[in-house]
């Protein structure tokens, strides 16, 4: 049910975990939405004139999630009977709803060391004081703003779950790259088809965090081939 409808969910936790009496306005009943119109139904019979109380509030959670289940279920069917034509369900049984995620959508934390240690470079070296620059300021990024970065360069927002030695171009694997190329006066650009980086040589960290962030937060897209 937390993964099915978190609200009610949680609703539900507070309720069992604490004595409701008097405190709740509810009865046993509950509302379906057929096509756009909204249908009371008694989950008991004449349930509309039953309150909810300390002493069948178990009942009345358990009810609601039989028929959330049960709907959810019905919407389920048909797709899970598609997937398993191409996709065998014993392999999928061995994954639990986060790792299935992570194995199709891929890995929303991004680790800098390994993005770091996982870039080539055109023109710079890893040890070149702008590359040092850049790595301190993604570094000091929150996951958002990591995230829009990612995008900005490679097209995508998240990473493979083996990291970014996996990391995948137009025509296949394919390493992140920096390249040397630019007006100082320009922004950044980025050849998402390539996972590469062209960037300036900016004379300053300061500079660098301003066109940076002009490129990644307000023109999301821009100088992208």
């Amino acid at each position: 049910m937390k993964f099915i409808d978190a609200e009610f969910h949680k609703f539900s936790r507070q309720m069992l975990d604490n004595d409701i009496t008097d405190i709740l306005d509810l009865t046993m009943l509950t509302a379906d939405d057929k096509f756009g119109v909204r249908v009371v139904v008694d989950l008991v019979p004449d349930g509309r004139n039953i309150p909810v109380t300390e002493g069948n509030k178990v009942q009345y959670a358990e009810l609601i999630t039989e028929r959330i289940v049960k709907f959810t279920e019905e919407q389920v069917k048909p797709l899970r009977e598609g997937l398993f034509e191409i996709v065998p369900e014993d392999l999928l049984m061995m994954f639990d709803e986060r790792e299935l995620e992570m194995l199709i959508s891929g890995n929303s934390e991004i680790d800098v060391d390994d993005w770091e240690t996982n870039t080539d470079y055109i023109g710079y070296s890893n040890t070149d004081e702008i590359i040092r620059w850049f790595w301190k300021l993604v570094g000091s990024w929150n996951e958002e703003k990591k995230s829009r970065l990612l995008q900005f360069t490679t097209g995508t927002s998240r990473i493979s779950v083996n990291g970014f030695k996996d990391l995948q171009g137009s025509d296949g694997p394919r390493r992140f790259t920096i390249e040397k190329a630019g007006d100082v006066n320009y922004l950044p650009k980025a050849n998402t088809c390539f996972n590469a980086l062209i960037l300036p040589p900016y004379k300053s960290f300061w500079q660098l965090e301003n066109k940076w962030t002009l490129a990644v937060e307000q023109t999301m897209g821009f100088g992208q081939e």
